[in-house]
């Protein structure tokens, strides 16, 4: 398990809504110049992007990063795939798994960790409908105890 450490530039809260993670990998990006530079102004966007294996190597598919504002003709492609650095062993595992019906990688978040970009992605089942109905009710549920003995703690 990754712990992250760094900053945060892109978070998708909408993947622990619409999956259970089982597993998550810290994984570098391969980026251009003016990538990074985008990415440490915290210009990036991981809504609806995912992770696929293909031919032995993770790629990144629909991460929207921004053009840099001083990038002139050296400027990339916004929402071009990129490819994840993992270790074999963690590439193997990620074959396997994936095979599986109804899991998917997903980039959890993206954070700068030692000066180099990181993404965090998951291995994640699809939630039906009444898992995620399940899971609202009892966030309800919490943030209502939470504030019953907040309340109590005053008075």
């Amino acid at each position: 398990m990754a712990k992250t450490e760094g900053k945060v530039v892109a978070q998708n809260k909408k993947a622990r809504h619409d999956y259970f993670i089982e597993e998550t990998y810290e994984a570098g990006i391969v980026l251009t110049g003016t990538e990074i530079k985008s990415i440490r102004a915290g210009r990036m966007n991981l809504k609806e992007s995912f992770a696929r294996v293909r031919d032995g190597e993770v790629f990144l598919h629909n991460a929207h990063i921004s053009e840099y504002e001083q990038g002139n003709r050296y400027n990339h492609e916004p929402t071009r795939a990129r490819k994840l650095l993992l270790h074999r062993k963690q590439i193997n595992s990620l074959i396997g798994q994936t095979q599986q019906q109804g899991y998917a990688l997903v980039p959890l978040k993206v954070y700068i960790k030692n000066g180099m970009a990181k993404v965090l992605i998951g291995l994640a089942k699809g939630k039906k409908n009444y898992d995620k109905r399940e899971t609202l009710k009892r966030k309800d549920a919490k943030r209502e105890m939470e504030r019953a003995i907040k309340e109590r703690m005053k008075g």
